[in-house]
């Protein structure tokens, strides 16, 4: 980041803008919203800026500035078409600790001026440090759509009811749960209609309920397998409202950006093999952090209720008293599935499509065997790279054909994913010499060819080499190259 967004207090202060034409016209309209005393200096304005200094919105002197006249400017922008003058003025601003922008001229700037959605008092603004303006349309025209015409008359009315909630609630964080409850309730839809009345009948509702002892929340997230933009919104929601976020390990740290800069951030990883947190320890974190009143987001990789240990939290919460509620997300194996077209299910081929874990906390599960090896079975096996070779020795013993279709996806949805197509007989070999470590998904006895579809281009294809000795006698069967998935 080049520069750091502010919002620049400009009541009754004084800007300079250089030029006198379209350019230092639409710097102008922007000024114009504020409450600042604008001078334009140039040796003649268009017929717009001149219109504008004959009615006294602005002070015209009919010169080009020198470095004396940026004394006492707040701002200062240049828009002369005088690239010499421009670099004597970016000089003497320099000189001077003032800020200026250079229209079209990032390297004689040292502030932009984003695009902007006015809402006034709420006002958005969009940058791009120079390098897309094209781009900062795009999203500003989004936000104009998206933001009703009004939206501004939330802004003025917390101004004027601001006071009084510091009055009466103390606490910072009870304040700012009620101003959500304000923003998003029956308050929020009686100000965009006009209904003063009804708006002031449910503030003064919610501000006695605020006055009560708080009371504290859970919301166990499922965050997706990796790839920000598969968040829900409700998921967004609930991370926007969190006091106290407390995430695992497979959580992508992008996702903590849109919570709270103040919300407290506790990490309860747990690795393989590796240092953990225990369950029972995350179970009595969430229920105090809960009972202290704090509103807490249980950040879970994937789907909370898929293989997260979700139905251990729910019941200690529970049991506690506390309110939860579980946000869904997308799980691995579906993300993962769609990034890569593979089908999960088809129509006469795969009617039953499962989800099983590859292990548990004495080893490898107890799976039904002779289930999944089936002819028509069809399943993704969630943490299974450790167990691969036993997942293979018992899917083989229960009597799955060896040349039974295997997909390997490392770190889907994220930048370093990875997906390798083999076959059951090579899944041990195959992740050995690939590499893989997790986490992954492993899907058995789906492929692209049984769909009528391609294998994607990126999905590498791994076989095994011209004499290597099967790992069990029998289980190698001759396959050509072109036969595989």
């Amino acid at each position: 980041m080049k520069y750091f967004p502010l919002f620049t207090h400009l009541d009754a202060a004084e800007v300079l803008v250089a030029g006198g034409g379209e350019a230092a016209l639409q710097k102008v309209r922007l000024l114009l919203k504020t409450t600042a005393r604008i001078t334009v200096m140039a040796p003649s304005l268009n017929a717009a800026l001149r219109a504008l200094a004959e009615s006294s919105a602005l002070t015209h002197v009919p010169r080009w500035p020198g470095p004396a006249d940026l004394d006492r400017q707040s701002l200062v922008y240049a828009a002369t078409g005088d690239r010499a003058l421009e670099e004597s003025l970016f000089a003497a601003a320099r000189a001077r600790g003032i800020p200026i922008n250079v229209v079209d001229a990032p390297e004689l700037s040292t502030f932009l001026t984003p695009a902007i959605v006015d809402r006034d008092p709420i006002v958005v603004a969009i940058g791009t440090e120079g390098t897309a303006p094209v781009l900062a349309r795009e999203i500003k025209s989004r936000l104009e759509s998206w933001l009703p015409a009004n939206f501004g008359a939330l802004g003025q009315r917390a101004r004027l009811l601001r006071r009084r909630v510091a009055a009466r609630i103390k606490d910072p964080a009870a304040r700012r749960q009620l101003w959500e409850r304000l923003f998003k309730g029956a308050f929020r839809r009686a100000v965009l209609r006009g209904a003063s009345a009804e708006a002031e009948r449910a503030f003064a509702r919610e501000l006695a309920a605020a006055a009560s002892p708080r009371i504290g929340r859970v919301a166990l997230i499922g965050c997706g397998p990796g790839d920000p933009d598969l968040l829900t919104l409700q998921a967004v929601q609930r991370l926007q409202e969190a006091d106290v976020l407390i995430v695992d390990r497979l959580v992508n740290p992008q996702i903590l950006e849109y919570a709270r800069r103040d919300a407290r951030r506790i990490f309860v990883g747990k690795s393989p093999r590796g240092p953990a947190t225990s369950q029972a320890e995350i179970n009595r974190l969430l229920v105090a952090e809960a009972a202290a009143g704090h509103v807490v987001a249980r950040l879970k990789g994937g789907d909370a209720l898929i293989f997260g240990r979700a139905a251990e939290e729910l019941a200690a919460l529970e049991a506690a008293h506390i309110a939860v509620e579980v946000v869904p997300g997308i799980t691995a194996a579906h993300a993962c599935a769609a990034r890569f077209r593979l089908p999960l299910t088809l129509r006469e081929r795969v009617r039953q499509f499962s989800l099983v874990t590859g292990s548990s906390a004495d080893g490898l599960p107890d799976l039904d065997w002779r289930a999944l090896a089936a002819a028509e079975a069809a399943f993704a096996v969630y943490m299974g790279i450790g167990s691969a070779p036993l997942l293979r020795e018992q899917l083989l013993a229960a009597g799955a054909r060896a040349d039974t279709p295997v997909v390997i996806v490392q770190n889907g949805t994220k930048p370093q994913e990875r997906a390798v197509a083999t076959r059951l007989r090579d899944l041990t070999q195959a992740i050995d010499e690939a590499a893989i470590s997790g986490p992954a998904v492993i899907f058995v006895g789906l492929d692209w060819a049984a769909a009528g579809l391609a294998r994607p281009p990126e999905v590498e294809l791994f076989q095994r080499r011209p004499g290597r000795q099967p790992e069990r006698p029998g289980d190698c069967i001759s396959v050509s190259t072109e036969a595989i998935l």
